[in-house]
């Protein structure tokens, strides 16, 4: 609703109060010729506001604090400014990609035009400061909860301050003070901006006719490479042109667009190419509203440096003041129920250089446990340890008697190049044991989908890695780091000061140049985020399906 019309409509409310009691007007309250004790008044209306708040503790506080005082529903220029700002701010709710709040703008309403007694008057005071608290968590923090959509979104929202939302709305300029609510994080506001990009371009149509075809390449002509030409046009990837061959400028906009969208930039449209220049506005609208969600369960507070590992870019890297100072590519967790990255932030706390291998109790049984049923020597690089540590003997060992349950032993692979984790490890403790590390497996780094680990997070350059981390700590990182390899021993380096890790996973994000990017869905994750989005009443304007 705009200001105007919330003006003209608050205008027309005017209910009357019997003597002794508040003449409301919702362009201002103000008190009657003929009234009750001013006392009688106030205690009144503090019964009823305590009434009102006793379901919601984080209102109740607040007011307790207060004394009860109003700041809604006063006569004064402040209150009326509030008011309005709110109802502003909930109209404008679905530009944030949350629902659309104007039946509970409907009921506000409703609410203050039945005003009749002081008892209503508490009612209407509780009501406004719930929509507010209501609307400020959800646009501050997120709406939905992570641990309830996915198992391996183990993410946890920063708790919202509900006092401080009205401490806030009380004490700053109104508007101001409501804007601020959102991230004011440069990818938030980025996504925002890309989400009103799309918006408009799904209201004149999209990007035009899909290309019908399995592969593209320079050389080619006829009708499906003028459409490809035609939507990459509409994409912004090429200049207007009558162009009816897969050309040299053709072949460059399709590597742009792979590069933009995490695909192999060889130039050619094949299969998979093809699929994602197919998508709809509507798709990446969805992906782009679903992180903007995900941005609100980040805390704000995310370390001047830290550690950014997105899950679908398979990338890590290393932020310093807002900017990119590393980056390195990335192999994350398998697509396996049991292998999956989860998302969460910790802090990296020291690093292993030549480390051991302790493998996790889930490989052990899944894994060795039935070959070493089979073959005591198998798996012969990994030594099996007692509970103390001590190295066991495989041939006095009956393995068959054993089951996944009842295997008493430990299993670790010694320091070595072949050394799974490669030659050094990043630690975060945390109780999903994950960390990021080295690999001798390096071929991987160059495939297009890079997610074969058992959930760890493998480096491509992780001696670079840590050279940067280790360079405020030490004058010659590069020197450091090798002295303690070449030694061959396994070393714990604790950092000096503490990284946070953040390991997320966006399908939708805006780079540091401004260019909005594009990934696949590899765990389905966000399909599920944009379900439980919808259920909550999340839409896209104009977009059936």
């Amino acid at each position: 609703m705009s200001p105007v019309l919330l003006t003209r409509a608050i205008s027309t409310i005017r209910p009357r109060f019997q003597a002794g009691l508040f003449a409301l007007a919702l362009g201002g309250f103000a008190l009657g010729a003929n009234v009750a004790p001013a006392q009688a008044q106030v205690t009144a209306f503090k019964q009823a506001v305590a009434e009102a708040a006793s379901a919601s503790d984080p209102v109740a506080q607040f007011y307790r604090e207060t004394g009860y005082a109003a700041i809604w529903t006063g006569s004064d220029d402040a209150s009326r400014t509030r008011r309005a700002a709110l109802f502003r701010a909930l109209g404008e709710a679905p530009i944030h990609g949350l629902p659309d709040r104007a039946n509970e703008m409907n009921e506000l309403m409703q609410i203050l035009a039945d005003i009749r007694t002081t008892r209503d008057l508490g009612r209407a005071e509780v009501a406004m400061s719930r929509a507010l608290v209501g609307y400020a968590s959800d646009l501050q923090t997120g709406l939905l909860e992570p641990r309830r959509i996915d198992d391996g979104i183990v993410r946890k929202k920063h708790q919202p301050d509900f006092a401080a939302y009205l401490t806030g709305i009380r004490d700053e300029a109104p508007v101001a003070y409501l804007r601020s609510l959102a991230p004011q994080t440069a990818q938030y506001q980025a996504l925002l901006r890309e989400k009103m990009r799309l918006e408009k371009l799904q209201d004149i149509g999209g990007w035009g006719p899909r290309v019908s075809a399995k592969k593209l390449e320079r050389g080619d002509s006829g009708q499906p490479v003028i459409a490809l030409r035609n939507r990459l046009i509409a994409m912004g990837y090429l200049p207007r042109s009558a162009a009816r061959s897969y050309d040299t400028a053709l072949e460059r906009a399709v590597q742009q667009f792979q590069a933009d969208h995490g695909l192999t930039a060889d130039g050619v449209a094949g299969g998979g190419t093809l699929k994602e220049i197919n998508k709809p506005v509507s798709a990446r609208l969805k992906s782009v509203i679903v992180a903007m969600e995900r941005e609100r369960w980040l805390t704000p507070d995310r370390g001047s440096r830290h550690v950014l590992v997105n899950q679908t870019d398979f990338t890590a890297k290393i932020i310093d003041n807002g900017e990119v100072t590393f980056v390195t590519r990335s192999v994350i967790g398998k697509d396996n129920a049991d292998r999956r990255s989860p998302e969460f932030s910790d802090e990296m706390e020291h690093l292993v250089i030549n480390p051991s291998w302790y493998v996790p109790r889930s490989i052990v049984t899944k894994e060795y446990l039935p070959k070493l049923r089979s073959n005591p020597n198998a798996v012969s690089h990994i030594e099996i340890t007692d509970s103390r540590g001590r190295k066991v003997n495989r041939g006095a060992v009956d393995f068959s008697q054993y089951t996944a349950r009842t295997f008493p032993f430990a299993m670790r692979q010694p320091p070595s190049a072949k050394n799974a984790l490669g030659l050094v490890k990043f630690m975060f403790p945390n109780k999903y044991n994950i960390y990021l590390h080295d690999t001798p497996q390096k071929s991987l780094f160059q495939r297009e989908v890079r997610a074969f680990s058992h959930g760890c997070i493998r480096l491509a350059q992780p001696f670079e890695f840590a050279y940067a981390l280790l360079a405020r700590q030490t004058e010659n990182p590069k020197d450091f780091f090798h002295r303690i390899l070449n030694s061959g021993k396994e070393t714990k380096v604790v950092l000096d000061q503490k990284v946070p890790v953040h390991i997320i996973y966006r399908t939708a994000f805006v780079t540091e140049k401004g260019q909005p990017e594009y990934r696949r869905d590899i765990y389905d994750r966000d399909a599920k985020v944009w379900a439980a989005l919808e259920r909550a009443g999340v839409v896209l304007p104009g977009v059936q399906g």
